[in-house]
């Protein structure tokens, strides 16, 4: 099945690749011709390791790039492309084993395993940057070319050993990211938005475009999906303001999430879309699809790119716009960046209440600027009072996210949209955080609190659900007890 090799132990000696120098003991690894190499990885399946950062020699690589060439000469590609993934690492596993012993490479048992698990991750995995992809831990995973790669653990941006072997290496890596979602990326379509099979969004930049090297970065998702309940414990909330977060979910206001960029926004309109009934029809519109909605009736739909004689694109707005002969209940924007901007409004204004979107901004009311310089540059030749006054009867809560400057996350502001004081949108704050200082080790203390106000607009629609009495209830506990965290 395997070239030469017919057997799959190590007893079956086929005629390995040509003959290479004797690598002496303390050597374990090499270059890669497809994939990549350098981290440490304690079993050969993806297992969250305790990042130990190991700097490998240049024999190393040798020897591995050796193994790697004789590898390939080995087995037949095709065929194990067939096999279910832990059945192809016993197979590549195998064939090393008998390689080592043809050659007569002097490993130890720790460095038999390390250049197993990296030659494995190179030809059926996403080479180095497969323990980084198992860690819980890590928000972000930023590759700036093949010989820098940062992380964000807990806020804070730290640099890695992580290297790949050259350029074309890292480029292999995002061919394979981004062929998963049917997409390219080359000289002719350099930029390129795409996900992991686990959800995490990923950007690609390739040279021409990036000077030194293909730039990869990859947004990671949380195996186990967070929880309002879980951001209260983390402090990003306070427990009233939680609840008041869970009524504005469930009694159907239109939500714009406001925050920079790696702020949580889409970390917290999942939590939001926590609670939305199971029998509502949700419909929801991405650029990578990363929402990970709960519900049972959740339609996911994903923008596509132009092809290479650049026709054939669906652009966000086409999908927003397609959403409204779905007969959707609630429409989720992941991202809301241009022109469906209109079309989003439209629809929290036609009967399509609990609508949810995203944006950057850095405020309440700079969101609201937002939308209306989006409005305007998508070519709609409106007066700037009509638009506001589509904002105003068309988007009832905008929640503020930000990450600040100790690396904490925080939800800094639940505000309404009241309504126009002549050409002004008036809003007004129900939850602030306020920042009062910092503690010995640099991170800030604040507290989340109440503005007073004891009827917000939307107690109206809390009372046609019911849920008048929790409001009330969110709201006086925020009266007596404001947070201190």
């Amino acid at each position: 099945m395997f070239g030469k090799r017919t057997t799959s132990g190590p007893a079956g000696p086929a005629s390995p690749p040509p003959a290479a120098p004797m690598v002496p003991r303390g050597m374990a690894s090499a270059a890669v011709t497809r994939q990549v190499d350098p981290v440490r990885q304690p079993e050969p399946a993806r297992v969250a390791p305790v990042m130990q950062e190991i700097v490998r020699s240049e024999e190393f690589y040798q020897t591995k790039s050796m193994i790697f060439g004789a590898l390939i000469e080995a087995i037949d590609l095709a065929q194990l492309a067939k096999l279910e993934s832990d059945s192809a690492r016993e197979e590549i596993r195998d064939i090393i084993n008998e390689i080592i012993s043809l050659k007569n490479v002097v490993l130890s048992i720790a460095e038999q395993e390390d250049l197993l698990a990296d030659i494995c991750n190179d030809i059926l995995g996403y080479g180095p940057l497969e323990p980084l992809l198992a860690r819980d831990d890590i928000a972000d995973i930023m590759v700036n070319g093949p010989n820098k790669t940062y992380i964000e653990v807990a806020g804070k941006i730290q640099q890695t050993t992580i290297r790949f072997r050259d350029g074309q290496q890292l480029m292999n890596i995002c061919q394979r990211i981004v062929s998963q979602v049917g997409r390219r990326v080359d000289e002719s379509s350099p930029i390129c938005d795409a996900r992991l099979p686990d959800g995490s969004r990923v950007n690609v930049i390739a040279p021409p475009l990036a000077i030194d090297g293909a730039a990869l970065t990859i947004r990671k998702f949380k195996k186990d999906k967070l929880t309002l309940d879980q951001l209260t414990r983390f402090g990003s909330i306070s427990p009233e303001g939680a609840a008041l977060l869970k009524i504005i979910g469930r009694v159907r206001c239109n939500v714009v999430i406001s925050g920079g960029t790696g702020s949580g926004k889409t970390t917290l309109l999942n939590c939001l879309t926590n609670y939305i009934d199971e029998d509502e029809r949700v419909i929801t519109c991405e650029d990578a699809a990363e929402l990970q909605l709960q519900q049972p009736h959740v339609v996911r739909l994903e923008t596509r790119p132009p092809n290479l004689e650049g026709q054939g694109s669906i652009t966000m707005r086409d999908l927003v716009k397609n959403c409204l002969r779905m007969r959707p209940e609630r429409i989720i924007v992941g991202e809301v960046r241009g022109p469906e901007a209109f079309d989003l409004l439209q629809a929290m204004n036609t009967g399509h209440d609990g609508s949810m979107g995203t944006l950057h901004a850095n405020s309440p009311r700079e969101a609201l600027s937002r939308i209306e310089s989006m409005i305007t540059m998508g070519g709609f030749s409106l007066p700037s009072r009509t638009i506001r006054e589509m904002i105003v009867s068309s988007v009832d809560v905008i929640v503020q996210a930000s990450r600040l400057r100790d690396g904490s996350r925080r939800i800094t502001h639940i505000t309404e949209v009241l309504g126009m004081e002549g050409d002004v949108i008036i809003t007004q704050d129900v939850v602030v955080y306020d920042i009062s200082g910092e503690d010995a080790n640099g991170k800030l203390i604040g507290a989340h609190r109440s503005t007073g106000i004891a009827r917000p607009k939307f107690w109206e629609r809390a009372r046609y659900y019911n849920e008048e009495k929790n409001l009330a209830a969110a709201l006086d506990a925020m009266e007596v007890r404001p947070e201190s965290r």
